[in-house]
C-alpha cells in the first residue's frame, strides 16, 4: 500500500486540519476524475507557495515578499499595532476589515503546561518595534483562554514601560473562543470596542 499513490495522496490529505480521511478520499476521487483541471494546477500552486511563502521580517505574516504586503501598505496606520497569537488571527481580522494599522504575530500564547515561555514567543521583536518609535497604541487581541489572557496580562506589564496606550478587544469574544473561528461582524465589533487594560 506504501506504493499506492492513490493512499498516499489521500494519507497526506487527511494530515491538513479539517481533513480527515473520508473527506481526504473524496477530494482525492473528484481531483482524479479531472487531473489536469484540479491536480496539476494544485500541485503547482503547493510547490509556489512552499519555495516563495516566508515569514514576514516585522510582523511575522507568511507572504511572498519580505515584507510583507500588510507592512509595506502606505495606507496601513503605522501608529497602531494589534498583537495577534498567529497567522490565523491576523488573516481573520483582515478579513473582517476591521484593522487598518499593523499587526505583530506572537508565535503563541504563554503554556507553563505546554513549556511555552516568554523567550519562545516573539516578545522581544515587538519590544524593539516599539522602542523604534511612531507606535502610540498596541492593541492585544488574543484569544480569550486562560493561557490567552495570562500571556495578555504579561505583555501589558512588559508594555507599560514604554509609554504605549494598551488596549484589548473587548466583550463579544466568547471565552475559549479562538479568533479564526469567529465571523467576521463579531471581529469588527470586538476591535470598535476596545478598552484600555
Amino acid at each position: 500500500m506504501d506504493n499506492d499513490p492513490i493512499e498516499r495522496l489521500i494519507g497526506l490529505l487527511a494530515k491538513t486540519p479539517g481533513l480527515g480521511r473520508r473527506s481526504a478520499r473524496r477530494a482525492v476521487l473528484r481531483m482524479l476524475m479531472r487531473p489536469h483541471e484540479t491536480m496539476l494546477p494544485l500541485a503547482e500552486a503547493l510547490t509556489e507557495a512552499a519555495r516563495a511563502v516566508q515569514p514576514c521580517g516585522i510582523c511575522g505574516n507568511l507572504d511572498a515578499q519580505n515584507p510583507c504586503g500588510i507592512c509595506r501598505d502606505p495606507q496601513r496606520d503605522r501608529h497602531l499595532v494589534c498583537v495577534v497569537e498567529g497567522v490565523a488571527e491576523l488573516w481573520a481580522l483582515e478579513r473582517a476589515h476591521a484593522h487598518r494599522g499593523l499587526y505583530h504575530v506572537l508565535g503563541g500564547v504563554l503554556s507553563p503546561l505546554g513549556g511555552i515561555g516568554p523567550e519562545d514567543l516573539s516578545i522581544q521583536p515587538l519590544l524593539s518595534r516599539i522602542a523604534a518609535g511612531g507606535v502610540e497604541e498596541v492593541i492585544v487581541a488574543l484569544p480569550a483562554t486562560v493561557d490567552g489572557s495570562a500571556t495578555a496580562h504579561y505583555l501589558t506589564d512588559r508594555l507599560k514601560p514604554t509609554g504605549v496606550a494598551v488596549t484589548r478587544l473587548a466583550q463579544g469574544v466568547p471565552m475559549g473562543g479562538a479568533l479564526d473561528v469567529l465571523d467576521e461582524g463579531t471581529l469588527a465589533a470586538a476591535l470598535r470596542a476596545r478598552r484600555p487594560v
